[in-house]
C-alpha cells in the first residue's frame, strides 16, 4: 500500500512539472524581449476563473525603453470596468542568458528563461482585493508568433491551486493596425 501511494504521488508531480522552455529553442522567429518591447506596444487581454468564465477585460499600453542593460516597461491597463493601474518593470538580462525582473507589486524578483519563440516567466504578484493583498504564484508563458505579435498565457495559483488564468495577444505599434 505504501508503494502504491508513493507510486501515484509521483505521478501526481510529475503532471505538475509543465513543460520546459528549451523544447521551443528551434522555434522561429526567434524572440530577442529587449527588440520586441522598445517602443509602444498594446495588449489586449481577459482574466478567466478556473471555471473558465471570463471575470475581467483590459487594454495595456506598454512603453518599453532600454538604457544601461535595464530594459524598462512602464504598462499603464484600463480595465473593463472603467478603473486603470499601472505597472513599471525593470528588466535584465543575466549572465546565463535568463532575465530577472522587478515591479513594485511583485513580491521578489521575477525569473524568466527565454528560448527560440518562447519565454517562461515566474513570479509571485501582490494582488490586493477587497483591503487585504494576497501572493499569487504566476506562470507566464509568451509565444512570438511575428515579428509584430505575442500571444501570452499565464496561469495563476495561490497554495499550488490555480485560481485563473490570464491570456493576452501584443501586437507592437511600429507594424501599424
Amino acid at each position: 500500500m505504501k508503494t502504491l501511494f508513493c507510486g501515484l504521488l509521483l505521478a501526481l508531480l510529475a503532471g505538475c512539472a509543465g513543460p520546459d522552455v528549451q523544447q521551443y529553442k528551434a522555434q522561429q522567429p526567434a524572440l530577442d524581449l529587449a527588440a520586441y518591447f522598445t517602443g509602444t506596444t498594446d495588449a489586449w487581454g481577459m482574466f478567466q476563473r478556473r471555471g473558465g468564465a471570463v471575470q475581467k477585460r483590459f487594454h495595456v499600453v506598454i512603453t518599453g525603453t532600454s538604457s544601461e542593460g535595464v530594459l524598462t516597461l512602464d504598462e499603464q491597463f484600463r480595465y473593463d470596468d472603467g478603473s486603470t493601474q499601472r505597472r513599471v518593470w525593470r528588466l535584465t538580462r543575466a549572465a546565463d542568458g535568463r532575465w530577472r525582473g522587478r515591479a513594485d507589486d511583485v513580491k521578489g524578483e521575477a525569473q524568466g528563461e527565454l528560448a527560440g519563440n518562447a519565454l517562461r516567466w515566474q513570479y509571485t504578484l501582490l494582488l490586493p482585493v477587497d483591503g487585504s493583498t494576497y501572493e499569487m504564484a504566476f506562470d507566464d508563458w509568451m509565444f512570438l508568433i511575428d515579428d509584430c505579435t505575442m500571444i501570452n498565457r499565464a496561469s495563476m495559483a495561490k497554495f499550488g491551486v490555480e485560481l485563473g488564468q490570464v491570456t493576452l495577444m501584443f501586437r507592437r505599434r511600429a507594424c501599424g493596425p
